[in-house]
């Protein structure tokens, strides 16, 4: 039999037992087939002696006949593999994993006993994670996949990159990748340093052929905490005070995240109309001027001098360019 088709008769079974009565077309979406294909794979079921009842009418469907459980539950390593991504269907998806994380998830379910079961079905009609950040698409990353596979098998990989600078090709051993906020990063040895990369500024990625030896005590969490602590440290490396408003300290935090956070928790008393005043780890004086623009009228910039004229000058050219228009 075909391997596609076993894999998906098996997911089919596991669905009818975990769930019950369920209809054609709930099945066919579940398994992402046609009704027509779904009737005939519960007969394939039905002639290898599953005994699986058609029951027909408004509240009718397919259910296995009571009583009957499979034992057919053991994980490949693909699914036990892709067990980690339980809780992210969209990016165990982009990885390639999206069947092989369902079938697993039936597996499992189907393996547990009844209140253990029940638990975990309510789990997940009451809890879902959703990694993107609103308000933007998520990158496209066509070559996910392929860099996928390539830091599972431990294959070399020539990449053509589009960094900030310009473009580079190059070599590189990925040892890993890694989700932040919707957007996917490689993690990947190149010319003797570990270096990061976006994936969706990838143009063109190629395996080798050649299979390389991960670096002994490589450890992908810390390296992307320590990388992440450095880039902050990089890019915020000027104080900005600033004046804000009741408002304006509610919006701080939502603008500039952790750094606005502990800039509000180390704020000075409030005056008597509850502003109060702040210091603020910001990046360069043009990437700040346009950050702070976005607090609008709740935040004055006290400081420094350089920062404060930039934004005056900012606001003097569109209240001209406001005048104008009208």
């Amino acid at each position: 039999m075909d391997p596609v088709r076993a894999d998906r008769l098996l997911s089919l079974l596991l669905l009818l037992q975990n769930r019950g009565r369920t209809t054609a077309r709930e099945l066919a979406a579940e398994l992402e087939v046609s009704v027509r294909t779904v009737y005939r794979d519960i007969e394939a079921l039905g002639a290898s002696g599953i005994p699986v009842r058609a029951e027909r009418g408004p509240e009718g469907g397919y259910r296995l006949m009571e009583g009957y459980r499979t034992r057919l539950t053991g994980l490949t390593d693909a699914e036990a593999g892709s067990l980690v991504l339980a809780g992210l269907p969209g990016p165990a998806r982009d990885l390639g994993l999206g069947a092989v994380l369902a079938s697993a998830q039936l597996k499992v379910e189907a393996a547990l006993p009844g209140e253990p079961a029940e638990r975990a079905r309510r789990v997940r009609e009451r809890f879902h994670l959703d990694a993107p950040a609103w308000f933007r698409d998520a990158d496209p990353v066509p070559y996910l996949e392929p860099i996928a596979r390539a830091v599972w098998e431990r294959r070399v990989l020539r990449i053509h990159y589009l960094r900030w600078r310009g473009e580079v090709h190059r070599e590189v051993r990925p040892l890993g990748l890694v989700l932040k906020g919707g957007i996917w990063y490689l993690a990947a040895l190149a010319e003797d340093a570990v270096r990061t990369y976006r994936v969706s500024r990838f143009r063109a990625v190629a395996e080798t052929g050649e299979e390389f030896t991960r670096p002994a005590g490589f450890d992908l969490a810390a390296y992307w905490t320590e990388s992440s602590r450095r880039l902050e440290g990089a890019m915020r490396q000027g104080t900005a005070r600033l004046r804000l408003s009741p408002r304006g300290q509610k919006l701080l935090p939502m603008q500039f995240g952790a750094a606005g956070a502990r800039a509000l928790a180390d704020a000075g008393p409030a005056d008597g109309r509850g502003w109060v005043e702040v210091e603020l780890a910001v990046e360069s004086e043009a990437v700040a001027t346009g950050d702070l623009l976005r607090l609008g009228v709740e935040a004055e910039v006290l400081g420094p001098a350089g920062l404060r004229e930039a934004v005056a000058a900012a606001v003097r050219v569109l209240a001209d360019r406001y005048a104008a228009g009208r």
